[in-house]
Parts: C-alpha cells; sequence; structure tokens
C-alpha cells in the first residue's frame, strides 16, 4: 500500500525528522540544541492526530496524556541546569493501557473501566518517570489483555500499520502499530502468552519477553502471574534494550521478583555486540514451523529460512533441527489462562473500588466485553474454586515438565538459543477474526517461552513479497537475556529488515 496524501507539515529544529529517531539520536540532537523535548512531544501528537486519529485511523491510542507537554517543558529546563537526567530523558513513550497511571485514564481496554481514574503508577510507569520518560498516550488492548488480536471494547479496533486490513497482533495491539507507526519513540507490551512478542513480530519490531520476576507487575492486571511480565518493543535492538534496562529491578511488592538476585548484570547495554553470533550454537525448532504448503504460511517460511542465513553468515553454528516431546501436546495441555486468570484478575478487580465490577463473572452477565472474546468468556464461565480441580494442578504442575523437556533440548544439543517463527501464519486479516482464528486456535509459537518463564526476543524477519512483516524468535534458558540481546543486536546490524510502513510517511512530506 503506498503513502497517503493525509499529509501536515511540521518543521522541527534544524530539520530534526523524528521518523525513526533513536533514543541515542534525540539525546545528541537535545544536547546540541536542535530538538526540545517539547518540540518532541508535540510533534509525535501532531503524528497522533494525523495518523492514528485521522488519516489511515491506525486507532492504536486510546488517551493522550495531557500532561505530556508540561512534562516536556519541565525536562527541557532540568537538561539546561543539570544535563540529561536518565536514560529515558525527555523521550515519549506509548504505555500499554494495561499499566495503572496516577491521574490518566486507564481502561485495560475495557467499556467496564472508561471512567477509572488510577491514584497511583504500576511499577514500570514508576521507573520510567525516574529515567526522564514522558508517558505521551495509553494504548489499545483486548479487554483484559485477554486475546492474540487488536480489538477491544473501549477502543475498538487497531490496524496493522503496514497493511490496514491486517491486525497488528496482541495483546499490545496498540503499543506495536503505534511505536511502528512513529506516534512515539518506544513502548511498553505485556507479556502472558505472546503479547510482547506477537506485536513485535507483526508489526517489524523488536521486543523482548525476560524470565518472569526480572520486571514488576505491580499495577498491571493479571492474568497468569507465572507468565506475566511487561516488556519494551522497539524499532532498533538497542532502544528495546535501553528500555529494558529501565525496566528491570526488585520490588519488593511483586512476589516473582526474587527473580532479580539470580542476575547480577549492570547494564543490558553491555551486551550490544555486533559479533554477538559468533560462537552461537541455535537449535532450529522445525516442529514449530507452519505448514510451507499453506498460503498463509509458506511467505512465514521463506521469510524465517533468510533470517537463518543472516545468522550462520554472521557466525552462528545452527543446529538443524532440534526438538521438544509432544510439543503442541504439550503447550495445549500447560494452558493455565482460565484458572489463574479466575484467582488473579477476580482479586485485582475486588481491590480496587473505583472499578464498578468486581469479577470477571460480573463483567460477563453485563456484556460490558468485546463479543469476539473467546477467553473472556472462558474464565468467566471457570469455577470459582479453582485449586479445587484436579485440571489446575495438572496443567500447572505439567508447566514443570513441559520446562524441563525444552532445558532437556538445550543441554542435550549445547544451544544458545533455538529459532522458530514467532507466529506461524502472516498477520491476519481483520475480516478473519473471530471466524477463522480465535485466541484459542491461533497459530503463534510464543507460549513455549510464556509457558516455560523462559526468556525470548523477537527480531524484525523482514517483510513478505506481499509487504507484511514476519517475526523471528529466539528463545533462552532463564537468566539468557545478556545472550539475547548480543544475538537481537548482531540481527540488527546484520540486516536492514526494519523499514516503516508507508501508511505513516514524515508530516513534512510532499
Amino acid at each position: 500500500m503506498g503513502p497517503l496524501c493525509y499529509l501536515l507539515p511540521y518543521t522541527m529544529t534544524d530539520g530534526f525528522d523524528i521518523v525513526e529517531a533513536t533514543i541515542d539520536e534525540i539525546h545528541d540532537a537535545m544536547e546540541a540544541g536542535d530538538v526540545s523535548s517539547e518540540e518532541l512531544v508535540n510533534a509525535y501528537l501532531d503524528r497522533i492526530d494525523a495518523y492514528d486519529r485521522n488519516g489511515p485511523e491506525i486507532n492504536s491510542v486510546i488517551t493522550v496524556n495531557d500532561g505530556a507537554v508540561d512534562r516536556a517543558i519541565e525536562l527541557d529546563r532540568t537538561l539546561e541546569s543539570e544535563g540529561l537526567v536518565g536514560p529515558l530523558h525527555g523521550i515519549p513513550v506509548l504505555v500499554k493501557d494495561q499499566a495503572e497511571t496516577e491521574g490518566l485514564t486507564t481502561t485495560f481496554g475495557s467499556e467496564a473501566c472508561s471512567d477509572y481514574v488510577p491514584d497511583g503508577d504500576a511499577a514500570i510507569v514508576t521507573r520510567i518517570k525516574d529515567a526522564g520518560g514522558v508517558v505521551l498516550a495509553k494504548t489499545n488492548l483486548p479487554d483484559w489483555a485477554s486475546a492474540y488480536f487488536g480489538y477491544s471494547s473501549e477502543n475498538g479496533q487497531t490496524k496493522n500499520p503496514y497493511d490496514l486490513e491486517r491486525d497488528p497482533g496482541g495483546s499490545s495491539s496498540g503499543s506495536g502499530a503505534g511505536v511502528a507507526a512513529n506516534l512515539a519513540t518506544i513502548g511498553t507490551a505485556e507479556d502472558t502468552g505472546g503479547s510482547v512478542r506477537v506485536p513485535a513480530a507483526n508489526c517489524n519490531l523488536f521486543g523482548i519477553r525476560v524470565t518472569t520476576g526480572l520486571v514488576s507487575r505491580v499495577g498491571h492486571s493479571p492474568l497468569v502471574p507465572r507468565q506475566d511480565t511487561p516488556g519494551p518493543v522497539a524499532r532498533t535492538a538497542t532502544d528495546m534494550t535501553r528500555f529494558l534496562d529501565v525496566m528491570v529491578g526488585y520490588d519488593e511488592d511483586d512476589d516473582w521478583s526474587g527473580a532479580t538476585a539470580q542476575t547480577d548484570v549492570d547494564s543490558y547495554t553491555d551486551y550490544l555486540n555486533a559479533d554477538g553470533f559468533e560462537g552461537k550454537r541455535i537449535g532450529v525448532l522445525r516442529d514449530a514451523f507452519g505448514d510451507g504448503d499453506d498460503p498463509r504460511g509458506a511467505p512465514v517460511n521463506d521469510v524465517v529460512e533468510s533470517a537463518l542465513d543472516v545468522m550462520t553468515d554472521a557466525g552462528a553454528e545452527l543446529v538443524d533441527p532440534v526438538s521438544i516431546p509432544d510439543l503442541d501436546e504439550q503447550i495445549e495441555d500447560t494452558t493455565v489462562y482460565g484458572y489463574h486468570a479466575t484467582i488473579h484478575l477476580n482479586g485485582f478487580l475486588e481491590e480496587r473500588d473505583d472499578i464498578p465490577y468486581d469479577s470477571v463473572g460480573e463483567i460477563y452477565e453485563a456484556g460490558a466485553y468485546h463479543e469476539d472474546l473467546d477467553l473472556i468468556e472462558a474464565i468467566a464461565e471457570t469455577t470459582s474454586e479453582p485449586t479445587e480441580e484436579l485440571d489446575y494442578w495438572r496443567q500447572t504442575l505439567g508447566q514443570e515438565s513441559l520446562r524441563r523437556d525444552v532445558l532437556d533440548a538445550f543441554a542435550a544439543n549445547d544451544l544458545d538459543a533455538m529459532v522458530f517463527p514467532d507466529v506461524q501464519v502472516t498477520p491476519p486479516k481483520i475480516s478473519e477474526l473471530g471466524d477463522r482464528y480465535t485466541t484459542a486456535n491461533y497459530p503463534t509459537n510464543t507460549p513455549i517461552g510464556a509457558q516455560t518463564q523462559c526468556p525470548a526476543v523477537s527480531v524484525p524477519g523482514g517483510l513478505t513479497d506481499g509487504g507484511v512483516p514476519v517475526g523471528v524468535e529466539l528463545l533462552g534458558v532463564p537468566y539468557s537475556e545478556p545472550a539475547l540481546v548480543e544475538m537481537a543486536y548482531a540481527y540488527d546490524q546484520a540486516t536492514e529488515t526494519r523499514v516503516p510502513p508507508e501508511t505513516a510517511p514524515p508530516l513534512d512530506s510532499d
């Protein structure tokens, strides 16, 4: 799809162009006096107006932060007197509306929370602010992060900026589409079953899911705490890693945060190594590839094969194939959304007096959710006492068996990572959602990492001949984020797969 004619003029100081601008480029321009945070925020707000609200109507943003400009002005004054106050100084950030933000409407994608304004920030929002970041806007997600797709009862359907007839992937759909369309510099996502990596894959971005517990979940609506983790999405591996540094850290209010004691990384940016594939052994998990005879899967496989060639040329040794016993069956048998969300999401609702519902069951009975969200219905129909069900324990403990099998495959083959497509098919057309594709049958491989609490990074494999993105996933063992960052950065340096979508060109284009 070619560039649209809906363009607005906007000239930055000395012609600084925000399209595809990185954190480092922005900070260099700020220190040189070529751009201010205020100008940057206003330029992104113009793009939101032009491309999200109007023009192609990407519809990634639910709420714009009315205080963003004032925050930027404050940071500009601080820059003059003190210099950069942190690694995100003046950087506009899209925050998935799953994270509570003090004084700013937080809907969790649900019409049930259209008027909910928290009196405190989620832990990662606090870390963003402490690092000097500007919360620019809150982004769309399916109600309560309960789907791999980009529709919600609060905000409707988000479009993929690479093809407006296609879905951007979920549940972090708004952050994925918004960052891809250059509506902000970086964005937050949250991954329970793949919601960092699916939108990263479908929107040509970098995104990393960490070992569960390295990033605090406090202030995020939960689904499965043993799997839930926020993470960054960004247009470059470097920006992803800088944002990762801000997110990771101990939080005494998160029961899983003791995981941070298992790593002694000072900064993940220390692992931005252009030779990151040298000496790495990468297992090709062929069982996770889709059907090469399927017109939806064949283009994905072609892109992934090209990515494997890049890795080999960059020094990686491929072990092809590797396998995990009964992979599909194990993934299906260790899916615990209904049982765990019944406990934890209901508890989250009960703790918040300003939300007018105390349970998913009440939301379901009121019809206050998007009609195509089969997972909301499954949660609502789950027994009120899930821990008394044998299947609760069988499926939960089954995750430990799956994890052992994954780690055994790493050890038996002496691997640094496994590689496979994030999703076995190209981004689905919006018209196929709820019909051909549901959350229950969507052919994504992201649960492999989520249901074993293993880290994984998605890198932009490239565009198909039809111009839609394909993501390539590198899965690691717990606490192997440094190696994953090395490989993601090396991949970024060796390729030019990240290209902006033509539906959101520079506003000052002719």
